[in-house]
């Protein structure tokens, strides 16, 4: 973040003061910027599993979260499961939609913007052809993605779509899916 220190130190409930003093710490100190997040997840029958959160390895320590966190999966019925939780790919889609929101409040907040409300509404389109193998030339996952941003800011109107920029530029669940990570994946004997 390359922007001017801004007065009131808390803007879109991002206390601005402690996001500068990190990214201090951090140009002070470049290892404490590493990250490494980790998710347990346990099968229970069907399309039913669920992942808990707890444990994570930031700012040189191993840190855990006040309680663990458990999310849910299942699928709905015409895709055979209990439609008791969001399945896998809408947990994608919320995963997108909470990080480009993230991203640009806190960018915002960074610049001295208020915001008032954000709201998006994202579409996946997935054809089973590739899940099921019926078809070699469809990908398994999402085709596209649509992310449509509503925001309430006192700024003009060029100003708001510059906004909505902000989270495609910093957020890195957007980064990791349309730039691609290496996944890595090992079987053992449970």
């Amino acid at each position: 973040m390359t922007t001017a220190r801004v007065q009131p130190t808390n803007i879109n409930g991002v206390a601005v003061d402690q996001l500068f003093q990190t990214i201090d710490a951090i140009k002070a100190a470049p290892a404490i910027a590493k990250f490494k997040f980790r998710i347990r997840n346990q099968w229970t029958e069907g399309a039913c599993n669920n992942s808990t959160v707890d444990t994570y390895d930031g700012a040189g320590q191993n840190l855990s979260r006040s309680k663990p966190f458990v999310l849910e999966a299942d699928e709905p019925s015409v895709l055979l499961g209990k439609d008791t939780a969001a399945n896998p790919v809408e947990h994608l889609l919320h995963a997108l939609a909470a990080c480009l929101t993230t991203s640009m409040v806190y960018h915002a907040a960074a610049q001295g913007i208020q915001i008032q409300e954000v709201e998006s509404s994202l579409e996946g389109d997935i054809d089973l052809h590739g899940f099921l193998e019926l078809d070699s030339n469809v990908r398994n996952g999402y085709q596209g993605i649509q992310v449509k941003f509503k925001i309430k800011a006192d700024v003009p109107d060029d100003q708001l779509e510059k906004i909505g920029q902000l989270g495609p530029r910093h957020s890195p669940v957007f980064d990791s899916l349309t730039k691609g990570v290496p996944v890595s994946v090992t079987a053992e004997r449970l």
